[in-house]
């Protein structure tokens, strides 16, 4: 994949960042406020933002701030999203760029991007906004999620990739997100 995120073509997916599972996550906060400043950008960009959720009724639900800024939030049991049909169906139609963000990267992360790869998606990982409760786990899930396709950026680059320019008229409220 070349180029960069294009704010028009993007949907940003945030994959199970769950408020039981962020505290034992390795720089759970970080992760957390990363994704936030992906979506509430998205928001800004009227960019669609996806959210997953796995086995809410055992795990709890999202973190609040990250899931208002959700369009659409899929529960789940498959570690997989893709195994969730009313997933997919969001993602039909034109080729969409996917930028993934979320927990945990060796888990549903990486077997939701390996799912979606293998559907033809074009997916851009945002390692900063991803966590495991082992950076080793999360190591290893970015660098097989790479092997398969993926390519991985930062929370900075995609914001800053998505304006363009600072011209942008949105450019000064993500700015504000990013300080």
């Amino acid at each position: 994949m070349n180029g960069l995120c294009d704010a028009s073509r993007s949907v940003l997916i945030i994959i199970d960042l769950q408020e039981r599972l962020m505290p034992a996550i390795h720089e759970g906060d970080a992760v957390v406020k990363n994704a936030l400043r992906l979506a509430q950008t998205a928001k800004l960009l009227g960019i669609p933002v996806l959210g997953t959720a796995q086995n809410p009724q055992g795990l709890g639900p999202n973190v609040a701030e990250v899931h208002a800024q959700c369009d659409r939030v899929f529960a789940k049991m498959d570690f997989d999203a893709c195994a969730e049909p009313a997933f997919l169906d969001a993602l039909a139609g034109e080729q969409r760029e996917l930028i993934v963000a979320g927990c945990e990267a060796h888990v549903c992360v990486l077997q939701s991007v390996l799912g979606l790869l293998g559907r033809g998606h074009r997916v851009r990982l945002v390692a900063d906004a991803i966590g495991s409760r082992v950076p080793f786990n999360k190591q290893i899930a970015m660098e097989r999620a790479r092997a398969a396709g993926a390519e991985l950026l930062t929370t900075e680059m995609v914001l800053f990739e998505w304006m363009r320019s600072a011209a942008h008229p949105k450019f000064k409220d993500m700015l504000r997100l990013v300080k």
